[in-house]
């Protein structure tokens, strides 16, 4: 072993000089992501396995049945269902580790060249070190987080793509510095250069790097631009060089593989405090055993020493005596009665998960024919969750919307393009699939897909309009698009974000084609005419600056072009634009209304002397080491400002199919919905609007909280609080669903029970003023406002402030949360809530890669929750009821027969009945029906959404429901025993030989509790399909062939008793009269409790069972999108997608 690790507090690195590195003894590049090697994984795994509490428990129990002093039964009945266990889940897990060493030793021999002793060799990954230059090929895999050095591109250029690091697949731009790009791929050049590199030690922050290379007495300034991840792929580049930065364990690929949190379901929850209640039980009847004993031992058993002598252990004294054998005892009850602590419990459970998620798999009706994808269960041990869900986060574009962006409307100089005007009425057409479109065929570039309808537009350009011009020059110049050409040079856009794509596709369809971009020019196609740019400086979006701006020099002319959010825009306009400005805002608002993202445009003349004194200052905050951010937005502030509006684009982002119905029903469910995003609040109401999540049958206009400082957003909410508690004093408050009265079972009126859920309130809470609700001193508040509210949307709302939500409500709400989203901000948020779904969309695999669950469209969670999830819930709570009611039947038989025994630990039934009762006679009929069991069918679940309300109060197994089910089994073990125990106490046979010994008696006992018990599993199933017919039926088949097998061809101690006993009638009348007597009360109560207490399920059954019933149309979905807009403000909504960091990439700081 080798000395202890100093933690890093920077990297230090010198290319070529492994005798340098080697001092700092920094990881390889070894990948080892596999838990155990074929001499540690038996020895460790049984570690890892024995320390949950069931598998310890019996390793005890099998260590007392070794002691023949205490122990009645053979240790066979406690270690063939513990090795098992133990030997399934090993199974489990080396399965499991088998993949994990497949996949590490695929990427350790990986091939890449690594330049030694002025060479380029092949070597394997894991042999790459920390400072080795490596070369790079296209559709090749980066070996380690490397310093880019040189490119095949005359500009330093390279794409890449980041599938495996992050999920998209859309390229990335990287670019190397110009001094160490003049390197090219001179391999004696690379191989004797010495750049001093100090960067940050090894994190996992993927969009960050800071660091500093000095290379031939200069220094540079490194960030992320210059840098490529481990993972990454080398995309339309022949080749590339570059020196390790971080290998193996360090790489932030590797960084960012942290374990993900445990997630347990509520019922796991609850099953750890009942299986700790039934141990103290198992207790407290070992000590009244214990004390019993002592009592029968020392009054009666004393006096029987010539028939049944005491061990020599036990003093001769009666007390002493009695007091030992007592003591011995009640390890010999807790052996005895060890079953009534399932083992098979946890792996019966694993099964059934590991089962329900493949039906999800496997489910047709959530397979999306478009994108080829399906759906997919990424865990096992969340299914019933998915029946308990009272909170769903979701985000909005993407997983609501489609995340595919149209340019359908702008703004240009005041005036509105993009409705087709009816030239009689002079109002907007209607738009449908039959409208005419715009024809852009006279332009070589055009798009078939793009549809455009307004002729009016391309007649402005077509007729030279200088403001049209200017207006699409913008959109061809100001953003950070890349251009790539296909086979047949077919023209394609690499955008960051479909925003991006949509204005620049939008430009080039109108004939300002943006077709290549260097670090230094950017070149158009305006109307035919080639225009060379040059770059002079690209000014970034972030989230804080809310705009992006380029600085390009033409003929002569420096021009700055802007594009942000309206009000962002706004306040740096130069004075004297009221008019253009009041007519924009007027669009602006109009294109709120139709739910569309807007963007507002500028621009912003610029002479020589202030770009160059301007660039100066941009240069010194480019180049600084500390806080280089912040310095460069205060740089930026002072050039984005007088700017002349050219007018605003609207994008519209489509709802997915199925949106609105699927909301409608998950609020009819019960389950409140709550939409994060990063849209601007006008965006996010209106599309609220059109999917449901907001109606204007609301008992109020949604409470807005906008407030910008502590006190104003407090003020809001004690406001909006005081209007919810006068809506709920004056009776406005929505029916207790439970407390809906039925005179019929007709579907009429199951739809009024199951039917409209309108009213409620709705709260719409921006980011700024979430900072502050999510304050200890204003979460209480925020919160007794929002959870009052059948749905909330926040606004304008950070990655980070997604998951704070949702661990709020976790955090104060007995709730199950589910959280829902398809891109890399919506991670957070899906690993923070109790079940994460992710969809598979525009924005990359990275969400489905954090998810539990994945689906293609938003409109599967409907089918997913209310009919996967309903179905798991139900299926494991009905399993869980009987497990527990079949093991109290079957264990206590043994505390009756102690009062009959002298409470001497004597078993009642054979050793090897006890070993296979739980895994061959009574776990096939239950597997199946929590397999196959439903109580109505998918369509139903679909048109009564309200059947899923039982999950939220955990009606179908909870403390109660366990209580009911140990009742059951504590009553059917008395009459298991007492009736036989009264048939066959002091039986004689015709010829007056008394026939009932201990081995028959305890055949009858075995033989009835299988026939009553499968006979209990065959009245709980209520759907029946051959599987359970065959796992019923077979089952008491089984028993016998089995019984009489062992019996008779392993001479088991039991034979012949069996065979005996059921020669004769009294057995027959005995298994009759108890079966009767154990059924016919369930049976009667059940058909009492559908009769006259009936569920909402049971009137679905009916009314399913008489099939009469309409279509969902009319039975009470909340109302769609209506139009109106009467009572609400309006604004615009600004929508600016791509991340920060491609403008200074493309220009490098220059």
């Amino acid at each position: 072993m080798g000395p202890k690790k100093i933690k890093e507090t920077q990297r230090d690195i010198i290319a070529n000089n492994q005798q340098y590195n080697n001092r700092f003894n920094y990881a390889n590049n070894f990948i080892k992501t596999s838990k155990y090697t074929l001499l540690t994984f038996i020895p460790l795994n049984l570690f890892e396995q024995f320390q949950r509490a069931a598998n310890f428990y019996f390793l005890c129990l099998l260590i007392l049945q070794l002691i023949p002093e205490i122990s009645s039964l053979t240790p066979f009945t406690t270690a063939v269902p513990l090795i098992g266990v133990l030997t399934l889940t090993a199974i489990k897990y080396a399965y499991d580790d088998v993949s994990r060493h497949r996949t590490d030793k695929t990427v350790n021999n990986r091939k890449s060249q690594v330049l030694r002793k002025g060479y380029l060799v092949e070597e394997k990954w894991h042999r790459v070190q920390v400072g080795d230059v490596i070369r790079m090929e296209n559709n090749s895999f980066i070996a380690a987080d490397i310093l880019l050095l040189s490119s095949h591109n005359p500009n330093g250029l390279c794409y890449i793509e980041t599938a495996e690091l992050d999920g998209e697949t859309n390229l990335k731009v990287k670019q190397c510095l110009d001094s160490t790009n003049a390197l090219g791929e001179d391999e004696k050049s690379l191989s004797q250069f010495n750049g001093h590199i100090v960067c940050e030690p090894p994190n996992n922050n993927l969009s960050k790097f800071e660091g500093t290379l000095t290379y031939n007495n200069h220094k540079y300034s490194l960030d992320n631009e210059k840098v490529i991840l481990r993972g990454a792929i080398l995309r339309n580049t022949p080749w590339c060089y570059g020196v390790v930065l971080y290998a193996g364990k360090d790489t932030k690929l590797m960084q960012n593989s942290g374990k993900t949190k445990f997630k347990r379901t509520s019922i796991d929850k609850l099953l750890n405090f009942i299986i700790l209640g039934i141990v103290i039980f198992l207790l407290c009847m070992c000590l009244f055993c214990t004390v019993a004993c002592g009592i029968w031992e020392s009054m009666i058993g004393y006096y029987f020493q010539s028939y049944h002598p005491w061990d020599t252990v036990v003093p001769v004294e009666p007390v002493a005596g009695a007091t030992v054998i007592s003591l011995l005892v009640f390890f010999s009850y807790a052996i005895v009665l060890n079953t009534v602590v399932p083992i098979s419990l946890y792996v019966s459970v694993e099964v059934i998960r590991l089962f329900l998620s493949k039906l999800i798999d496997w489910d047709k009706e959530m397979y999306d024919v478009t994108s080829n994808t399906a759906a997919k269960a990424r865990t096992t041990t969340l299914n019933e969750e998915l029946g308990q869900i009272q909170y769903i986060f979701s985000d909005k574009t993407g997983t609501l919307t489609q995340n595919i962006m149209t340019f359908n409307k702008c703004s240009i100089n005041g005036r509105s393009y993009g409705d087709v005007i009816d030239d009689t009425t002079g109002e907007p057409v209607e738009l449908d699939e039959h409208s005419r479109k715009v024809d852009f065929s006279f332009n070589h570039f055009y798009e078939p897909t793009f549809d455009f309808y307004d002729q009016t537009l391309l007649n402005e350009v077509k007729a030279g309009n200088p403001d049209t011009h200017m207006f699409y020059r913008l959109l061809a110049l100001c953003h950070t698009v890349m251009p790539e050409y296909g086979p047949d040079d077919a023209l394609e856009y690499q955008a960051q974000s479909p925003d991006e794509n949509a204005l620049v596709s939008a430009a080039r369809n109108f004939g300002f084609v943006f077709t290549e971009r260097t670090s230094r020019t950017i070149t158009i196609q305006a109307l035919g005419m080639n225009e060379v740019y040059e770059l002079l400086c690209i000014l970034d979006f972030n989230n804080v600056r809310k705009r992006m701006s380029v600085i390009v020099k033409y003929e002569g002319k420096i021009r700055l072009y802007c594009k942000g959010a309206d009000n962002v825009v706004f306040e740096r306009l130069r004075p004297n634009q009221e008019e253009i400005r009041t007519r924009t805002q007027e669009h602006l608002d109009k294109f709120a209304s139709e739910g569309l993202r807007t963007l507002c445009l500028g621009v912003k003349d610029l002479t020589q002397q202030q770009f160059d004194d301007w660039k100066t200052e941009h240069h010194k905050a480019a180049l600084a080491m500390e806080n280089r951010d912040d310095k460069l937005d205060a740089v930026y502030n002072i050039i984005e400002k007088d700017l002349t509006l050219l007018g605003a684009t609207a994008i519209e982002d489509k709802l997915q199919d199925g949106v609105a119905q699927t909301i409608a029903n998950l609020q009819m469910a019960g389950i409140k919905l709550w939409v994060l995003t990063g849209d601007k609040q006008e965006t996010a109401i209106n599309i609220g609007y059109s999917c449901n999540l907001l109606s204007d049958d609301m008992w109020e206009e949604p409470y807005i909280v906008d407030g910008h400082t502590y006190e104003e957003v407090m003020k809001q909410l004690i406001a909006h609080r005081r209007s919810i508690d006068n809506h709920i004093n004056v009776g406005k408050t929505p029916r207790n669903r439970d407390d809906i009265s039925m005179r019929t079972f007709s579907e009429g009126s199951l739809a009024e029970t199951l039917g409209d859920q309108q009213g409620g309130f709705a709260l719409v809470i921006n980011g700024h003023s979430l900072v502050h609700a999510l304050t200890p001193d204003m979460e209480l508040a925020f919160l007794g406002v929002a959870e009052h509210c059948t749905s909330v949307i926040c606004c304008r709302v950070t990655p980070l402030q997604k998951a704070l939500v949702v661990e709020l409500v976790k955090k104060y709400k007995e709730a199950v949360s589910l959280a829902i989203g398809d891109g890399a901000n919506d991670v957070s948020m899906i690993k923070a809530a109790d079940i994460g779904v992710g969809i598979s969309g525009q924005e990359g695999m990275q969400a489905v890669l954090a998810s539990d669950y994945s689906i293609a469209q938003f409109r599967y969670l409907e089918r997913l929750l209310l009919v996967h999830g309903r179905w798991s819930y139900y299926r494991m709570c009905k399993f869980l009821r009987y497990f527990f009611y079949k093991n109290f039947a079957f264990t206590l038989c043994h505390f009756w027969y102690a009062f009959f025994c002298g409470f001497s630990a004597q078993t009642l039934l054979e050793a090897g009945f006890i070993a296979v009762y739980n895994l061959f006679y009574t776990s096939l009929p239950v597997l199946a029906m929590a397999y196959f069991d439903q109580d109505v069918k998918p369509f139903y679940a679909h048109k009564y959404p309200n059947l899923y309300h039982p999950g939220h109060k955990s009606l179908f197994f909870n403390y109660r429901q366990f209580t009911i089910s140990a009742l059951q089994g504590f009553v059917t073990s008395m009459v298991l025993f007492m009736i036989p125990m009264g048939a066959y106490h002091d039986k004689t046979d015709d010829y007056g030989l008394v026939l009932a010994d201990h081995y028959l008696f305890g055949s009858v006992v075995a033989t009835i509790l299988v026939i009553v018990v499968t006979a209990q599993v065959a009245l709980d199933t209520s759907y029946w399909t051959v599987w359970n017919h065959i796992t019923i039926w077979g089952s008491l088949v089984f028993y016998f062939i089995l019984t009489f097998f062992y019996n008779y061809v392993f001479k088991g101690q039991h034979i012949g008793s069996l065979a005996t006993a059921m020669a004769d009638t009294t057995f027959w009348f005995t298994t009759l009269l108890t079966t009767v007597v154990l059924l016919l009360p369930v049976v009667a109560w059940r058909f009492y409790k559908v009769d006259v207490h009936p569920t909402l399920t049971d009137k679905a059954k009916l009314v399913q069972r008489n099939a009469r019933i309409r279509h969902k149309g009319e039975s009470g979905l909340p109302r769609p999108f209506s139009g109106r807009r009467s009572r609400r403000s309006v604004r615009s909504g600004y929508a600016f997608a791509h991340s920060e960091g491609f403008g200074r990439l493309i220009t490098s700081g220059r």
